[in-house]
């Protein structure tokens, strides 16, 4: 609370945190605008019944059941950071640019990621508004509405990326993570409600233990996400001229989850591109798109099927964005720089080898729990049966990262003013 109220006591601070939440409320307001020329009705039934849409619904928070002008969200966006980062294993000078031009490269790397973006959001707009009208959910829309719409939608997400990198300026959180966790939370008051309105005294034990599980996830995700294997580290004695430095030990702290929220995302989309090939087959044949679309619908219902699979991808994209992001062949080659070394392990090739055996190891503990984080609310749902009530594993697990990350940026910037003032 101490913290909090601080906040207010520094005046660009205040500023930064107050133009924040008014570019949150903007996004949320976007979100409740329809675009034009749309029929609504049957839409809240035909996402009831789609687990997959209804889970991008949860991250463009309601947007897209409601066909916002940002309907996408942030949809593109990730999916063109998907592809940017498979590209890196497949072009290695991509990969070699973007860790070792430093800021430059990484902006490049993002510049490239929107441009991707763009004719991304126009196809999953167009594939998405015609999947609607083959499946009767809203009426047939002439050509010229439907290119005004897809414009439209399109420059939504252009706009959504926009607010997105002026939230990241004011650096008191990511502005992408920070508009999907906008998006969750805005969803909340209506499971609360209809949690609310389904529930009936022979259900109260199982309400009591739900909130339990739901206190004992939350303090799992933040001991996770905040636990870290300290590999010790000691750094030789070096003398320059007439003064000695170095001798000094401390330790390298190896995350258990490097990844952060990244897998699920990507599994995530892995999982929509199914649908998403359904919906842009419609182009070439309706018909087809629309048996494609039933088939992949029918198929990810299936509980059992979809959680086994989201289970598989998730761990298998940490195992990936680990190696992607974390090389233990540079770490090793910047200790034996700075004269740093592991005590009893030699440099150079025997340290790169342990750096990897132990982040291979802390990242299995990582993964299995992300994978279990992710398939929770299909978990709830089977054992309690309760359709309405359920733990929405993704969103808590992005919730409470997004907090801690903000948190501790907020934290840095008091800890510097408080230092300046000191001075």
């Amino acid at each position: 609370m101490k913290k909090f109220l601080a906040i207010f006591k520094h005046v660009d601070l205040r500023k930064k945190v107050l133009a924040v939440l008014g570019l949150l409320a903007v996004y949320r307001l976007l979100s409740a605008i329809p675009i034009p020329g749309v029929d609504v009705s049957k839409l809240q039934q035909f996402f009831e019944s789609n687990q997959m849409f209804g889970l991008l619904n949860m991250f463009s928070g309601g947007g897209l059941s409601n066909l916002s002008i940002v309907m996408l969200a942030v949809g593109p966006y990730i999916t063109g950071s998907i592809i940017m980062q498979l590209l890196t294993i497949i072009f290695p000078n991509l990969k070699k640019a973007y860790y070792e031009e430093g800021a430059s490269g990484r902006a490049k790397f993002n510049r490239i990621t929107r441009y991707i973006s763009v004719p991304l959001a126009a196809l999953q707009g167009y594939g998405f508004l015609n999947l609607l009208m083959a499946q009767n959910v809203i009426s047939r829309l002439p050509l010229f509405d439907v290119i005004t719409n897809v414009a439209i939608i399109t420059a939504g997400s252009v706009l959504v990326m926009w607010i997105g990198e002026l939230i990241s300026e004011f650096k008191v959180g990511n502005g992408i993570s920070l508009l999907i966790f906008a998006g969750i939370i805005s969803a909340a008051p209506q499971a609360l409600t209809s949690a609310f309105l389904n529930y009936s005294p022979s259900l109260l034990i199982t309400y009591i233990v739900f909130a339990i599980i739901g206190v004992i996830v939350i303090a799992g995700v933040v001991f996770v996400n905040e636990g870290e294997r300290k590999v010790p580290v000691s750094y030789a004695k070096q003398v320059r001229g007439m003064k000695m430095y170095g001798g000094a030990s401390t330790y390298l702290p190896l995350k258990v989850n490097q990844a952060g929220v990244i897998p699920i995302i990507f599994a995530i989309s892995i999982l929509l591109f199914p649908q998403f090939i359904a919906q842009s087959m419609s182009i070439i044949s309706p018909e087809l798109s629309l048996s494609l679309n039933a088939w992949v619908t029918k198929f990810f219902n299936n509980h059992y099927i979809y959680s086994t699979l989201y289970f598989i991808l998730v761990v298998m994209f940490t195992y990936f964005y680990t190696a992607v992001t974390f090389d233990p062949s540079e770490i090793s080659k910047n200790l034996q720089k700075s004269g740093g070394f592991i005590p009893g392990i030699r440099p150079g090739q025997a340290t790169t080898d342990v750096i990897a055996k132990t982040v291979h190891r802390t990242t299995l503990f990582g993964a299995l729990f992300l994978g279990v984080i992710a398939v929770l609310p299909n978990i709830t749902q089977i054992i309690t049966g309760i359709q309405s009530l359920k733990l929405g594993g993704t969103g808590l697990l992005i919730v409470v990262s997004v907090a801690l990350e903000s948190m501790k940026q907020v934290e840095s910037q008091l800890s510097l003013r408080e230092y300046d003032n000191n001075f």
